[in-house]
Parts: structure tokens; C-alpha cells; sequence
């Protein structure tokens, strides 16, 4: 049985679907899902574009809100904004919340949507495979 990760954020338009994407690619046995604490109810292009780009796209990513997830028992959540950790909620059970940051590539070029997928890839991976004991 999968793993499941939620990678959460404010809005849940670039940092948080980046991250989803990126673990359900290279992280065998880990389901990730995003959410946002005040989820902006829209995928940023630029994410999309890059997330295309590295056929990291699936049609279901979308932002959406914290109580569409909440009910869900993960093994692990991944805050990726200090907004999210200063507000983020208790779950159900008792789940491991852990706090990776990510300058937010919002209203900035595209490089800075590579350089945040790029600093996952390297970054966020490892950590949630040894957070997660795989």
C-alpha cells in the first residue's frame, strides 16, 4: 500500500501542484496530493507549462481547498510556504507535518518556475523518502 503525501501551501497554484507532481513521478509507492490553506481554485500556467514541458502533468492536478483533503489519513504532510505552517490545521490522526520552504515563483518568470522544480527534484525527493522510511 502507497504512502500518502499531501504537499500543502497558501494557494495552491504553483509550489504545492510542482510538488505533487514531482513526487507521484519520481517517488515510487508515495501517492502525493496538494492543497492550499486558501487555495486560489486555479493551476498558475506557468506550473502547468513546466510541468508539461517535463511530462510531469496529469489532468486531475487542480488547486483546491484544504477541507477536500482533509478527511484523508496521511503519513506525511509537507508544508512548502511559511503562511502554510504558521496556519496549518490538525489532522484526523496523528500525522507528521514537516516544513520544507520554497520562494514562491508566483508573478515571476518562468525560470523561477525550473529553479523551484529543479530544487524538489533534488530536494523535497529525499527528504520525503527518508521521512517516510522507503
Amino acid at each position: 500500500m502507497n504512502k500518502k503525501v499531501l504537499i500543502l501551501c497558501t494557494g495552491n497554484s504553483c509550489r504545492s501542484i510542482i510538488g505533487e507532481a514531482v513526487l507521484n513521478k519520481y517517488l515510487h509507492g508515495v501517492d502525493a496530493m496538494s492543497s492550499g490553506v486558501k487555495a486560489s481554485g486555479k493551476v498558475n500556467p506557468n506550473a502547468k507549462k513546466l510541468l508539461e514541458a517535463n511530462n510531469l502533468w496529469r489532468d486531475e492536478y487542480h488547486s483546491k481547498t484544504l477541507d477536500k483533503v482533509i478527511d484523508t489519513e496521511f503519513d506525511l504532510v509537507v508544508t512548502v510556504c511559511d503562511k502554510a505552517m504558521e496556519s496549518c490545521p490538525i489532522f484526523p490522526k496523528d500525522t507528521r507535518v514537516i516544513y520544507i520552504g520554497y520562494e514562491d515563483p508566483e508573478g515571476k518568470n518562468y525560470s523561477a518556475f525550473e529553479k523551484t522544480l529543479k530544487l524538489m527534484k533534488m530536494e523535497l525527493t529525499p527528504i520525503v523518502r527518508i521521512e517516510l522510511g522507503l
